[in-house]
């Protein structure tokens, strides 16, 4: 079994071995410090007997499997066979990232260590952009514990901590409480072997685990905490970036924090104090516009046309800018005599319709014999579109006919038929 180095020797990028065999169209060698695909990181990149190696795979009887790239000027079987020398170059800077990448999930788990409740490992992955964990915990991971989680990642960055890596009798690593084990991610840590790769950074974090990683948690470099989010019942999905991506969010985020501090005209620190005084403000100028709105549609309603029909005092017409719910919302009120917008002699009926296109019609009945509903199912039995309700108030939309159409009807004048589609 040609199992890989890289995770105990990472910083080897280049090496020369001999092809043993050729499997599935790619190239199984007598030894190998390229990473197979697993565990959450991704396979190594680089260059295998001159041609570009697009893909590292780990077999199910543990054995490496190189494959290169379609189209390039080795062929397997051909220019490349068994029994040839070859000599592989690990793609240091994607290497490098991995390394960084790997360990700074290490650390970020020792942070929950410290943080969270019921901690569990839920899951990891590392892409070109970004990294994530996943942590099984009762802890609500809100902005603060973000931040926090931030913050101690990069004092463990700054503290300079050893990392190191050994092979445990399996057996003694599971008895042991301090060592995480991500189950569902490192394929094959385990896999009933007698032993198992234990990761440890300094006194911040154990883990089982067959990546590679870096030598001191210096190397890592800055680490921004990007998001977080619920993948799955009992987890929380912590994404992060280290390096250059890191360095550019993190710019990125100070300087809108600081052009919002300019345009506040306060201090950056001083922007959340700001923000809340803005929210408070733009809340009661809300509450002055409804206010206001309610009086000029109170107003509105107050001087529809008076019409007396059906034995009752009915205010008919066509208000517009207002949405047909707050219309119907103060037309009830207005007839149920109950507001001082209606004065002293409120009317029997408010019958108002609106709006673009299709109009709507809203009819409120008080105390009289007129039934609200019948009003609304008689108009769109004449005009189409639909709506009903009680004889209190009833509502209808989608008219086929224009506001004074509408309106014209209600007051039982002649109306010519509309044309169709005509709003």
């Amino acid at each position: 079994m040609s199992a890989s180095q890289a995770p105990s020797d990472p910083y080897v990028h280049e090496f020369e071995a001999d092809v043993e065999r050729i499997e599935d169209g790619g190239l199984v060698l007598s030894g190998t410090y390229f990473y197979p695909e697993g565990g959450g990181q991704p396979a190594d990149r680089g260059q295998l007997a001159g041609a570009e190696l697009v893909d590292v795979q780990k077999t199910p009887d543990g054995d490496v499997v190189h494959y290169l790239a379609d189209g390039s000027d080795v062929t397997v079987g051909e220019d490349v066979d068994a029994g040839d020398e070859v000599v592989g170059v690990v793609d240091q800077e994607f290497r490098r990232y991995c390394m960084r990448a790997h360990t700074a999930s290490h650390v970020l788990y020792g942070a929950g260590r410290r943080v969270l409740d019921d901690l569990g490992y839920g899951g990891f992955n590392i892409d070109s952009g970004k990294v994530r964990v996943d942590f099984e915990t009762s802890t609500d991971i809100d902005d603060s514990v973000l931040v926090e989680l931030e913050r101690l990642v990069n004092r463990a960055v700054w503290d300079s901590l050893d990392v190191s890596w050994e092979e445990l009798p399996t057996e003694e690593a599971q008895e042991r409480e301090d060592i995480a084990f991500n189950t569902k991610t490192e394929e094959g840590v385990m896999a009933g072997s007698d032993t198992v790769r234990v990761v440890t950074v300094d006194s911040w974090d154990v883990a089982a685990c067959g990546g590679t990683h870096v030598s001191n948690t210096s190397e890592i470099g800055p680490v921004t905490v990007l998001d977080r989010s619920n993948p799955g019942e009992g987890l929380t999905r912590v994404e992060f970036a280290v390096g250059p991506t890191a360095i550019d969010q993190r710019a990125d985020a100070n300087l809108a924090a600081r052009t919002a501090a300019a345009d506040a005209g306060v201090p950056v620190d001083e922007l959340p104090d700001a923000i809340e005084r803005y929210q408070q403000d733009v809340e009661s100028l809300e509450g002055e516009l409804s206010d206001l709105k309610a009086e000029v549609l109170d107003a509105r309603l107050g001087d529809l046309d008076t019409v007396e029909k059906d034995g009752a005092t009915w205010q008919i017409g066509a208000v517009e800018g207002f949405e047909a719910n707050d219309v119907g919302d103060r037309a009830k009120a207005l007839v149920a005599g109950g507001d001082a917008a209606a004065g002293e002699h409120a009317p029997d009926v408010i019958a108002a319709t609106g709006g673009e296109g299709r109009p709507f019609l809203v009819v409120a009945a008080g105390e009289s014999d007129v039934d609200a509903g019948d009003v609304v199912d008689d108009v769109t039995d004449e005009f189409g579109g639909g709506g009903g309700g009680s004889p209190s108030f009833a509502q209808g939309g989608g008219l086929d006919a224009t506001t004074d159409q509408i309106v014209a009807y209600l007051r039982g004048e002649a109306v010519e038929t509309p044309d169709a589609g005509q709003g």
